[in-house]
Formats: C-alpha cells, structure tokens, sequence
C-alpha cells in the first residue's frame, strides 16, 4: 500500500445499480489506541457523482506479511446529508479486535477474522486458491489469490474476492444471491494530501 496509490473500481448492485469507488493510500497515519501506527486509506463511493459512503480506513502490515485491519471511520450521505456513522470502529475501544485483511502467506483453507466489533462489524475471510486466473477489461491476472468472505451479521452474504500479486483487489463477485459484483477499472498514482478533507469532501 504504497502512499499515492489509486484504484477506481465499478460496483453493480443486484437491482443494477452502478457505483464507482476510489480507494485512496493516503500519506496519513494514525495512531491506534492499541498501539500501532497504521496507515490510512479512503474508500468512497458515489452515485452519479453523489457521495453515499466514505470512510477512512486503517491498515498496517505485519513482519510476516500479513495486512491487518484496525478500524474505520465511516459515513454513510443520504441526498447529501450525513445519514449514519454506523459501522464505525477502532481496535482496541470498547472490546473490537484487529482482523487479517490479506494474509501474509495464504493457503487454501486457512481461515481468518477480517474485522471484529460486535453487533457493527464482524467480518471472516477463507483462502479457496491461490493460482486462479482472472480476466477482466483492466487486464488478465495469474496465480490470483481467491478468497470467500463471509459476516457474522448475515449468513445469506457470501463473496469471492480476487487479489492479483502486485495490484491488489481486482474482482468480487457476489455469490450469496445478491447478484452483484465489483470490478477493477483503472489504477493510478494520485499528489501528496489527495483525499485527506473531512468525511463527505475528500478533496475539499
């Protein structure tokens, strides 16, 4: 997670919905009550150009590779108004837990906590493969790593996530019969101080 990287990625809904999400490594850190100094990514999603979520998400690798999950400050806009901070977490506050985000060193059937603060975020992932292939218009990946990601909170949701070595997330599919999905459409290095305004005005 390189400071300035980008990624614009095009969700579909199971009603056809289309939303494009930036994620954006930002040149921020934060210090986690639990001690550690993690990095801080946004993740934004509009509709028609109109913010309906946008969260600062915190990140840190481990020295065997793995990427933990530390927390999110999350917003979700409803006509342009801030409609709910639900979801919200930090490790370490009010009993939530860090999580494995991608671990370091994956191997189908290993299972992971991706995230954990009861009752708001309680997400598990599972390593399928590790040499999938994935065709998509940004490009064709090999040896992709495949997991299944699942939540506490709803065991109708199921997806397949797609990593390909040097990128990143590039494919999710929803399988839990939502029938939606999300897709890798470009990615890019964005200037120092990109996306660091307040929720709801990244680049104010």
């Amino acid at each position: 997670m390189v400071p300035g990287t980008r990624w614009i990625y095009r969700e579909t809904d199971a009603d056809g919905t289309v939303l494009e999400i930036e994620v954006v490594v930002t040149d921020l850190t934060k210090e986690i009550t639990n001690g550690i100094t993690a990095r801080v990514v946004r993740d934004t999603v509009t509709e028609d150009g109109q913010i309906i979520e946008d969260t600062f998400d915190w990140y840190a690798q481990d020295a065997d590779g793995n990427i933990w999950y530390l927390g999110e400050d999350t917003a979700e806009f409803e006509d342009g108004e801030l409609a709910t901070r639900s979801g919200s977490f930090e490790a370490g506050v009010d009993g939530a837990l860090p999580g494995i985000m991608v671990p370091g060193t994956p191997v189908p059937g290993l299972r992971y906590r991706q995230e954990y603060y009861a009752g708001e975020a309680e997400d598990n992932g599972e390593v399928l493969a590790v040499d999938e292939r994935v065709e998509i218009g940004f490009g064709v990946f090999e040896k992709v790593l495949m997991t299944a990601d699942t939540t506490g909170l709803d065991p109708s949701v199921l997806e397949h996530k797609f990593y390909a070595i040097g990128i990143g997330p590039v494919l999710v599919i929803d399988v839990g019969g939502g029938g939606g999905g999300e897709e890798l459409v470009s990615m890019d290095t964005v200037q120092p101080g990109y996306a660091t305004g307040p929720l709801g005005s990244p680049n104010p």
